[in-house]
C-alpha cells in the first residue's frame, strides 16, 4: 500500500477527489473484516473471503415483526449457481461466479469484477422457522425471507387492573 502526502496550498489542504484513494475506506475494510472473524463462528479457522482474498456478497439483514430478511447483492449470477442453507441458527449463501471472457484478442485495460467460489455465513438474531423459510432472486438482487419461530415473535402481555 503506497501513502502519498497531501500538498498543501496556501489556503489549506486539497481535498480528496472522488476516485482517489482514502486510508478512511481501507480502515473500513478493515474493520470489517475484523468484525467478520469474530461474528462468524470459527471464522479464523475456515478459507478466509473479502478483504484476504476471494469475494463475498455483500448483504443486508433486517427484521420486522413476523421475519428476518437477508438481502445479497449477486449481479449476473443464475439461480442455478446460488445455494443457500440453514444449519441451526446459521444462514449460508454459497456459489460460484463464473468469469466471462469477451474476446481472447481483446486487451484489458481494466477488471475489477470478482469471479470465483464465495460463501457467506450469517447468524440470525432470531429462531426461524426453517420449513417455511423463502428465497427470491431478481435484478440480482437475492432475497431471503426467514419467518420467525412462535417464539421468537414479540406478544403483548395484557395488563390487568385489580
Amino acid at each position: 500500500m503506497k501513502l502519498e502526502r497531501r500538498r498543501q496550498d496556501a489556503g489549506g489542504l486539497t481535498p480528496f477527489r472522488r476516485g482517489m484513494w482514502s486510508p478512511f475506506t481501507e480502515l473500513n475494510r478493515l474493520r470489517d473484516e475484523i468484525n467478520r472473524v469474530f461474528d462468524e463462528p470459527f471464522g479464523g479457522l475456515t478459507a478466509s473471503t473479502g478483504f484476504f482474498g476471494g469475494w463475498a456478497p455483500s448483504v443486508d439483514v433486517y427484521e420486522d415483526k413476523d421475519n428476518v430478511v437477508v438481502k445479497a447483492e449477486l449481479p449476473g449470477m443464475k439461480k442455478e449457481e446460488i445455494d443457500v442453507s440453514l444449519a441451526g441458527d446459521t444462514l449460508t449463501i454459497c456459489g460460484e461466479r463464473k468469469e466471462e471472457r469477451e474476446s481472447k484478442d481483446a486487451e484489458s485495460y481494466r477488471s475489477e469484477r470478482s469471479f470465483g467460489r464465495f460463501q457467506r455465513s450469517l447468524t440470525l438474531p432470531q429462531p426461524v422457522d426453517a420449513t417455511r423459510i423463502q428465497a427470491s432472486y431478481k435484478d440480482g438482487i437475492l432475497t431471503i425471507t426467514c419467518p420467525k419461530s412462535e417464539e421468537a415473535k414479540r406478544k403483548q402481555i395484557e395488563v390487568k387492573v385489580s
